[in-house]
């Protein structure tokens, strides 16, 4: 979405708010023994309490309010009553709503309770390349030289990157132009990022699998090769320097002081 006028950034603001919020307080409700679908129906209360409505919902008939994806799922896992939390989990809540015509998207992966199975550092990896990758993004630098620098901060941590997975504009809808911000390098796309554009940037950095391929009940995306994968995400406003970032709200690089932002 371009912005044009201040209306339309106050929009993008409140909304961006409401979900970075909706993520945060997710985040900190869930516990072990609760089902991925209580925690799914307490994110879609705190939404209506701000009078805001989920995108995949809305936009896709998604079976749930917001997705929500446990250990070897990829993405787009599907709340419910027989998936119960335990300790050591590898947990992805992703949250995309709409409010007085304005949409904002943000996720992030997170461990619950101790990590008995040794995942924080896959997490942190991909927090710190999304720190890394939204602070060099300002009006005219290349779509695909952000891509190339997720997938080189991925290899260098040893972990890999799923390349059908992606970023994009959102606004006045979910999903807009540009439409695939990967994580990796396309040396054919010259599309560059436009100021005063608003994009959703999202990091799915994995230990095993490139490709997410889509389970049976037509929703929920694993790796092809097994393994894990996390996504953090964070809505932006691009601009000739340091872009805003709508979703701060969420609060994933300052989640239990875990990582070291340099």
């Amino acid at each position: 979405m371009s912005i044009t006028k201040e209306s339309e950034l106050i929009g993008m603001k409140e909304i961006s708010k409401v979900v970075g919020t909706t993520l945060k307080r997710m985040r900190e409700f869930a516990k072990v023994g609760m089902s991925t679908k209580e925690l799914d129906d307490y994110g879609g209360k705190i939404l209506k309490s701000y009078g805001a409505k989920s995108a995949p919902f809305e936009t896709y008939n998604f079976p749930g309010y917001t997705c929500i994806s446990v250990n070897k799922e990829a993405a787009h896992g599907i709340p419910s009553k027989k998936k119960i939390l335990e300790k050591g989990d590898l947990i992805n809540i992703d949250v995309s709503a709409e409010l007085n015509g304005f949409w904002s998207d943000n996720g992030g992966s997170f461990v619950l309770g101790k990590d008995i199975y040794n995942h924080q550092p896959l997490v942190d990896a991909s927090k710190q390349i999304l720190h890394k990758a939204i602070h060099r993004i300002k009006g005219g630098v290349k779509i695909s030289d952000i891509g190339y620098l997720i997938e080189c901060e991925a290899k260098k941590y040893g972990f890999k990157v799923i390349k059908n997975l992606a970023g994009h504009g959102v606004g006045k809808s979910l999903h807009e132009k540009p439409e695939n911000i990967l994580n990796y390098r396309v040396k054919s796309n010259r599309e560059r990022f436009r100021k005063n554009t608003t994009v959703a940037i999202e990091t799915f950095i994995s230990t095993n699998s490139t490709i997410a391929v889509e389970l049976k009940d037509g929703w929920t995306l694993v790796g092809n090769k097994g393994g894990f994968v996390t996504q953090h995400e964070h809505t932006i406003l691009i601009t000739d320097n340091t872009p805003v970032i709508l979703t701060e709200s969420n609060e994933i690089w300052s989640y239990k002081d875990d990582i070291n932002i340099n």
